[in-house]
């Protein structure tokens, strides 16, 4: 047998795999952007007041994270607690109005009403009723993220094959092993792409409230630092929310891949699996 070129050898042992390619790509490209932040400040000798340099923006969370770690995890938290409680009761709903067309005739309409409601009319009625603090938050963060998740796991189990029924019906399969076997497995890959949304809106809920009625969180330190006109502060703020809401959305495609594997192009997997 031939000897293989040491110069082939060489770059073949350092070849990137494609979902290495990917994440470098991203990293390259995180980093970019940051950079070219930085610069275009430092060319244009924008106040920081204005727009703050990321290395202003990096100081400010190595210097205050003692200050910034508690309302880290009060709005993790928060967030979590509601986005929970959210799926729960939207995948209920989704249930109940995907199963019945008498259901989805009469909720339906009450849900889109209720989802055109603007989250921050309904907060000072949290305050009302719970007082000021975590509750409020909890609620608000929950009841911004019902709607998606009805929608998508209502819509999953109205799309069952109704040939599909009819054969496992003259098998002996009841409405619950419908339900259960059939309309469920198929809603999977409907409920996890309203997860990924309602993350993101879970986020909105909670940061909402705690600029409004609330003593502790992100929210409040980004509202308090915006009157003492410390920009580098509120964009800490967001900086966190917006890791806080990448990792979460992370944990929600790594979940949807190992439980709806099967849906997804092979690409697709490659892109979440570690």
């Amino acid at each position: 047998m031939s000897a293989v070129p040491a110069s082939t050898s060489s770059s073949a042992s350092f070849a990137l795999s494609p979902r290495a390619r990917r994440y470098l790509l991203s990293a390259v490209a995180l980093v970019g952007f940051f950079l070219a932040w930085e610069l275009i400040c430092l060319a244009t000798g924008v106040s920081d007041l204005v727009l703050p340099r990321p290395s202003q923006i990096i100081v400010v969370l190595v210097e205050k994270f003692p200050l910034l770690w508690p309302h880290t995890v009060q709005t993790l938290y928060t967030t979590v607690a509601g986005f929970v409680l959210g799926v729960l009761a939207g995948v209920v709903l989704g249930v109940v109005v995907g199963s019945s067309r008498l259901a989805y005739d009469v909720a339906y309409p009450l849900l889109v009403g209720f989802s055109s409601i603007p989250k921050v009319a309904v907060v000072p009625i949290f305050v009302v009723w719970f007082g000021s603090g975590t509750v409020p938050a909890i609620l608000t963060s929950m009841v911004i993220s019902i709607f998606p998740v009805v929608v998508n796991v209502a819509t999953g189990l109205a799309t069952t094959e109704p040939e599909l029924e009819d054969v496992l019906k003259v098998l002996g399969a009841s409405k619950r092993d419908l339900l259960w076997n059939v309309g469920l497995p198929r809603a999977l890959p409907y409920l996890f792409a309203s997860l990924k949304i309602a993350i993101t809106l879970s986020f909105v809920g909670t940061v909402l409230s705690e600029t409004v009625a609330a003593n502790k969180g992100i929210g409040n330190v980004m509202m308090i630092a915006s009157g003492n006109f410390d920009v580098p502060l509120v964009f800490a703020g967001l900086i966190i929310l917006a890791v806080l809401g990448v990792a979460l959305y992370a944990i929600s495609a790594y979940i949807e891949m190992r439980l709806t594997g099967w849906t997804q192009r092979k690409a697709e997997q490659d892109i979440v699996m570690a």
